[in-house]
Order: structure tokens, then sequence, then C-alpha cells
């Protein structure tokens, strides 16, 4: 009955999402005709719901909006709205540059986004507080069995006992180990062992299962599961079983029938890299649209120093080991390499990093360059192709990841970048390479699109203030 009253409530939500949708398109026209401007008729602008409502739906879907929201917070609710309206809007605004962009008014795109989040979010959240309310005075609940009497099992009622709003009522324990059965823990009853779970479910409202258990007791669990699904009763596993800091767990099912579960220390939000590799592609365009205006300045310069090629490609290591070939202005004598032995007593870094400030190496046009990170800029073909990206780790070179301690490595699991944390924290001022891998670590164990953006802006002040070259 609950399972059916969800799928209608879902249905409905998808419907009002729809209406609601049409509604801020066509007040977005309205309140666009009042302001001055030209502006062509209703019909000349519909085509545009046609790609927006099913583009919304599905992100909104993407995002768990049409997933109960009982176990989000109104925070999180909102903020899962202004990423679709975010993402969305960005993706709709510049396919309509693309399509009409002399007669297509930018100012109805920005308040049909506008009115579609506030209808939207004012549904979503009012919706929300109604259920809430009345699961709170025990309407809408479901109630849950849980199997298991340790630690992990208390603390998830606790977390249940946190969150009234989301409807879930404990109908008792279950006893996994066979020492004596306790009459209740924490006020709930223990209503027998899990030989028992079936016989109990039939005796009592329960609507959820819920394996809160040792890992020892894993492999026992599925023939539980067997008679539990005949029943036809939900079933849930607590995954807690591993003690690993760093990783973050995702499950996802494939062919709706093999469940994976997934350990990942990296973002695998496959919309925000989707982005990500976007910003890449129109950052590295930008970038490649400069370099054809400076290269002959620069070309000259390296040339009448130091006859020699003007790229330098040198073979670095990329994503999870990849090697390919990293591009820049040559900033060094051609016999640079060969050089390296002669100075590597005078390293100036602790660790698998060589630098010294005062690199006899360099020449005078190759300072210039690498003060103003002009050396750099051929190293957005390598973001085009996909080698690296805007902002990432700095890539080192195989002889560095031979000197790698095992924890160094997570910071090749990410595609290198152009910037990076290091880069705009006071490079300079940074000699220890252990220092440098946590800065790493903490942004592939933070990442998320915003922060890309922040550090290309920081980036872009650190390089006009000359505080350390990226």
């Amino acid at each position: 009955m609950l399972k059916e009253q969800a799928k209608l409530i879902n249905r409905l939500t998808k419907v009002c999402d729809l209406v609601l949708v049409v509604t801020a398109f066509l007040a977005a026209y309205y309140v666009r005709t009042k302001f001055p401007g030209r502006l062509t008729s209703l019909d000349n602008y519909i085509w545009v719901l046609f790609i927006a409502i099913p583009a919304w739906l599905v992100s909104l879907n993407y995002n768990g909006l049409y997933h109960s929201l009982r176990r989000y917070s109104y925070f999180d609710v909102i903020l899962r709205l202004l990423k679709v309206h975010f993402y969305c809007g960005l993706a709709l605004s510049a396919l309509v540059l693309f399509v009409d962009r002399d007669h297509f008014s930018r100012g109805l795109i920005l308040f049909f986004i506008l009115f579609s989040f506030l209808l939207i979010t004012t549904l979503r959240i009012s919706s929300k507080f109604v259920l809430s309310h009345f699961r709170r005075r025990g309407f809408n609940l479901r109630n849950c069995l849980v199997v298991g009497t340790q630690e992990k099992a208390k603390e998830f009622i606790r977390l249940l006992e946190d969150h009234a709003d989301w409807g879930i009522r404990v109908a008792g324990f279950v006893q996994v180990s066979s020492t004596e059965i306790p009459s209740e823990i924490l006020g709930y009853k223990v209503l027998g062992r899990i030989d028992q779970v079936v016989d109990i479910c039939k005796e009592n409202l329960v609507d959820e299962v819920v394996f809160c258990i040792p890992k020892n007791h894993v492999v026992n669990v599925e023939d539980y599961l067997a008679e539990l699904e005949t029943l036809g009763v939900t079933v849930r596993l607590v995954l807690d079983f591993f003690n690993l800091s760093k990783y973050k767990t995702d499950l996802s099912v494939f062919e709706d029938r093999l469940p994976i579960l997934t350990f990942h220390t990296k973002s695998l939000d496959a919309q925000q890299l989707m982005l990500k590799r976007l910003l890449d592609i129109f950052g590295s365009l930008t970038g490649l649209l400069i370099l054809i205006i400076i290269f002959p300045f620069i070309a000259i310069s390296i040339k009448l120093e130091d006859p020699g090629p003007i790229f330098f490609c040198q073979e670095r290591v990329g994503e999870n080991g990849r090697k390919f070939c990293i591009w820049k202005f040559r900033s060094m004598y051609v016999d640079a390499e060969e050089r390296k032995e002669e100075l590597l007593a005078q390293n100036e870094m602790t660790g698998a990093i060589f630098k010294i400030k005062k690199d006899p190496r360099i020449t005078k046009v190759g300072n210039i360059l690498r003060k103003t990170s002009l050396d750099e800029i051929p190293q957005f073909w390598n973001v085009l192709k996909g080698d690296m990206s805007l902002v990432g780790t700095r890539p080192p070179t195989p002889d560095e990841v031979s000197e790698y301690d095992n924890w160094h490595r997570r910071r090749i699991s990410i595609k290198p970048g152009i910037t990076g944390m290091w880069q705009v924290n006071g490079r300079n001022n940074v000699d220890d390479f252990d220092e440098i891998v946590k800065l790493d670590l903490i942004y592939i164990d933070t990442w998320n699109l915003w922060l890309d953006i922040m550090i290309l802006l920081k980036t872009v002040r650190v390089v006009f203030a000359r505080n350390g070259s990226c």
C-alpha cells in the first residue's frame, strides 16, 4: 500500500513539475514584455519548452528529487534544486545562443530559470513540510524491524529518533547472537533471534527489515533474504564493515539485477565530471586562441636567445599512470635534461620532486616566461586532447613517480591540471613534497565544480600578482 502511494505521489510530482515549468516560462514571457526591448510572438519561443521540459525532468530525477525526500534536509533539497537549475540553465542558455543568438531574449531565459527555481522549490519545500508534519503525528509511517543489537544497530536507531520526519517507526530488535535475549534495547522490544525473523515479520506489522550485523554474519544473510523475499518485505543492509576513512561508497545496479558496491576516493559524479570536461574544452579553446596571438612574439624571443626548438615536450604521468607528452614553451637551454644530473645535489625540495630557485639551465627569456606563466600556455593543447584538465594535480615525471610512497600515488588517480591547490596556496613557499601531496589530496577529497572555478579565479590573481608561477 505504501509503495503504491509512493508511486502515485511520484507521478503527481512529475505532473506538477511539468505544469510549473510551463507556468514559469509563460510568466517569464509576460514579465519580459514589461521591459524595454524587442520581443517577438510567444509562438517563436515555444520550441524552448520542448527541450526544457524533458531536460528539467531528467535532471530532477538524476538529482534524487523524485525519490522520497524524507531523508533530505531542507537545505539539501534547495541545494539539489539550485544544482538542477544552474546546470540546465547553463545548457539551455548555450543552446539558445547557438541556435538563435540574434533574436532570442536573454532576459526571457533568466526570468524562466528564476521562476522555475522559485516555483519548484516552493512545491518541494511545502510538500516536505506537510508530509513531515503528518509523520510526526503518526501518519504515513513505515514500520522497521532492526536485525542486530550491537553498537551499529543502536547508532541506526538513534539516527531514526533524530529524524522523526523520515516517517520510520522501529517495530523492534532481532537478536543475532545466541546469548541470552534481553527484553528491550533503547526502549524497544527484542522480539526474538535471527532464525525467527520470518515468523516475527508475519506476526508483527513490518514494512522493512534492516540488517545491522557484524561482517562475520553477512554470509548467513542470503538465506533470510530468500525467505523475506517470498513475503514481499523490503530488506536493507547497513554496509559498514570496513574501516576505510578515505573511501566513498556508491551502490549501483546493473541491468536492474546486479547490485555493485563501489569504493572510490575520487568523485564519480557523471554530471559534474561532464561539466568539468565542458569547462576544460571551453577554457582550452580560449587558451589556444591566446596562444595563436602571442606565438610569434614568444617564438622569435626564444629563437634569438638560444637556437633550438620553440616547444619543449616531456613525458609525464597522468591519470592512473597513463603517460603523455606535456607541451610547454621552451624556457631552458637545449641541453637542460643532460645537465639535470649535475644539479640533483642542489635540489631545494624534499621528496620526489626536483626544483631549484636559481636554475642555471633557464634562459633569460625562459625566466620571464616562467614568472608570467606564459610557458604553460601550450598545455591548453593537452587539456583539449583530454590528457590534462584545467585544474588538477601537477603531472610528475616517470622518475618522480618511481620514488613515490604508496600514499603519494593517489595524487595521480585523477587527471593532472595546469593549476591546482599547490599553485594557489604559496607554491614557492612549499618545499616539502609531502605537503604538496597533502594539498593535492585535499583537492581530490573535496572536489566539486565550484572548487575548480575558485581555483581558476585564484590562479588569475596569483599570476598577475606574480606570487608564484603556475
